[in-house]
């Protein structure tokens, strides 16, 4: 299939990468010209044989409402916008609601696998009209794990990105939970050797896990993760995760204290937050700070809108959307 894909940082640029090798045509959009396959958002469309599918893959908040609401005015009746962002499930209404009253349809999207997709593929979750998502399947089996599973028709308009949020919720009480795992063995003058004993866990144990196995790949990288500061950011969806479950009445301790955990990392320097800092850059390649912060909780690589400030459409330099 013929795809536009808006915004080509490093899940953005590698997604355009594995599309082409599964044999679709992608034309990319990014303001950083020496990515970009086109020089704006009207050439990318107008390149775009119809119907249209535009993928948009820029940071959650602003930049990505300017960007939707910009190809709401370029495309055209038939066509179809998909958000593969971090964005919030209640924007996703917003938009399709708006995009529909222009005949053109929308498509949420969440994507997981961090730096590691384009060799490993792409968790997909995405909700939509069965109609719409089908003028998109082609770039979900491209982007998906080889296998049975690793994508879902989530349901309708804003289920994709409310899964993708709950996903990264449990996402970050794993790794709260290895990560304070890790701090009591290497606290206890016990165990002869910390990072053997976890790699013994990823055969046979019920708590295997890629993050798991992640987190020993850190380990034998630097062993006491002496380099790396105990400062962990959020991308903001352990938040929503959170607020979600006091709008349900649903109870969320783990991840309510693996978030609160992360902001107290930003206070004392933390041995557990330092094995969360370096699973989050082991997934995600997440900036890690190796020296204390200079103050402030100020968004971190991925972080969606959390500090006010609106990057533009594409923005190479800029935050995309990331793991937690």
């Amino acid at each position: 299939m013929d795809i536009g894909l808006v915004g080509l940082g490093k899940m953005g640029g590698n997604m355009r990468t594995r599309l082409r090798n599964g044999g679709h045509t992608v034309v990319g959009y990014d303001r950083n010209a020496e990515v970009s396959d086109v020089e704006s958002l009207e050439a990318l469309v107008a390149k775009l044989p119809t119907p249209r599918v535009v993928w948009v893959m820029v940071p959650a908040g602003d930049p990505t409402r300017e960007t939707i609401r910009t190809l709401g005015e370029l495309m055209d009746e038939g066509d179809l916008v998909v958000d593969g962002g971090n964005s919030r499930w209640t924007d996703d209404q917003i938009h399709g609601d708006h995009l529909a009253g222009k005949g053109i349809g929308f498509v949420d999207c969440g994507v997981s696998g961090g730096v590691w997709g384009l060799e490993n593929g792409y968790a997909l979750m995405y909700g939509g009209s069965a109609d719409d998502v089908a003028k998109v399947q082609p770039a979900f089996d491209a982007l998906k794990p080889e296998g049975e599973f690793g994508a879902v028709h989530a349901g309708s308009v804003g289920a994709g990105h409310f899964s993708k949020m709950v996903h990264n919720g449990i996402e970050y009480a794993v790794m709260q939970a290895y990560a304070e795992g890790w701090e009591l063995l290497d606290k206890v003058d016990l165990v002869d050797n910390v990072t053997e004993v976890f790699r013994s866990w990823r055969e046979g144990t019920v708590i295997r896990s890629w993050l798991l196995d992640l987190l020993v790949a850190a380990l034998d990288q630097d062993p006491g993760l002496s380099g790396i500061s105990g400062y962990a950011e959020d991308s903001g969806e352990g938040r929503w995760t959170v607020e979600a479950g006091i709008d349900n009445a649903v109870a969320t301790p783990a991840i309510t204290a693996a978030l609160y955990a992360r902001f107290v990392s930003r206070q004392d320097d933390s041995p557990a937050m330092k094995a969360v800092a370096a699973m989050r850059n082991q997934f995600g390649g997440h900036a890690m700070r190796t020296g204390a912060p200079k103050g402030g909780d100020s968004p971190g690589e991925g972080a969606p809108d959390q500090s006010g400030s609106a990057r533009q459409a594409g923005s190479g330099s800029g935050p995309e959307p990331a793991e937690s």
